[in-house]
């Protein structure tokens, strides 16, 4: 797979030009995004990882085999910077992800596997439905314990979600380390 870095900025008008179809992918800080995209791609130093939450602050388009351009956003939530900064990535997702409709085709919303439904991932995945924007959700770090336990913490957003939502979003089971759910991600 062919992955070149086209550009970052903070502004969704200085996005490339909408010529290609768009997969974002945002997640709660440090639920390991960055290694997500480098596994998917193939490309090892992609998207820059760290241990400390909020590496990610731009929107950053990345041209995947002249055909489709990835997009890393920073995370939401918790990050070692300021409010100030926080609030303004904030409102730097909300306008792309409203902005870029004729070429955002699917945001993939990651989510740590070993993690009980949290609020703020949930308040995340209302905004996206309550938007009427594409999403799946992909559960990661499922390397980092049994799947049975994957499954049971799965199931438990499945049922938070059901109390309010008609149906659970398309998901999938995701490891940077050993690959898992690499394919089904990128067909």
């Amino acid at each position: 797979m062919k992955a070149t870095f086209i550009v970052s900025n903070t502004d969704y008008k200085l996005c490339p030009k909408p010529t290609k179809p768009e997969y974002a992918f945002i997640g709660r800080s440090n639920v390991g995004k960055s290694s997500l995209i480098n596994m998917i791609t193939g490309h090892k130093g992609l998207a820059k990882t760290s241990q400390k939450p909020g590496k990610t602050n731009l929107i950053n388009h990345f041209d995947i085999d002249d055909t489709w351009f990835l997009v890393d956003l920073p995370g939401y939530g918790y990050a070692k910077t300021s409010q100030t900064n926080r609030e303004k990535w904030a409102l730097m997702i909300k306008d792309y992800l409203i902005n870029r409709g004729e070429s955002l085709v699917c945001i993939f919303v990651l989510i740590d596997s070993r993690l009980p439904p949290q609020d703020i991932d949930l308040d995340f995945l209302e905004f996206l439905s309550e938007n009427t924007l594409p999403f799946v959700m992909v559960f990661t770090k499922a390397d980092k314990q049994s799947l049975p336990k994957t499954q049971s913490l799965m199931a438990a957003y499945k049922r938070k979600m059901l109390e309010t939502w008609e149906e659970m979003p398309h998901n999938f089971i995701s490891s940077a380390e050993t690959k898992m759910g690499k394919e089904k991600i990128l067909d």
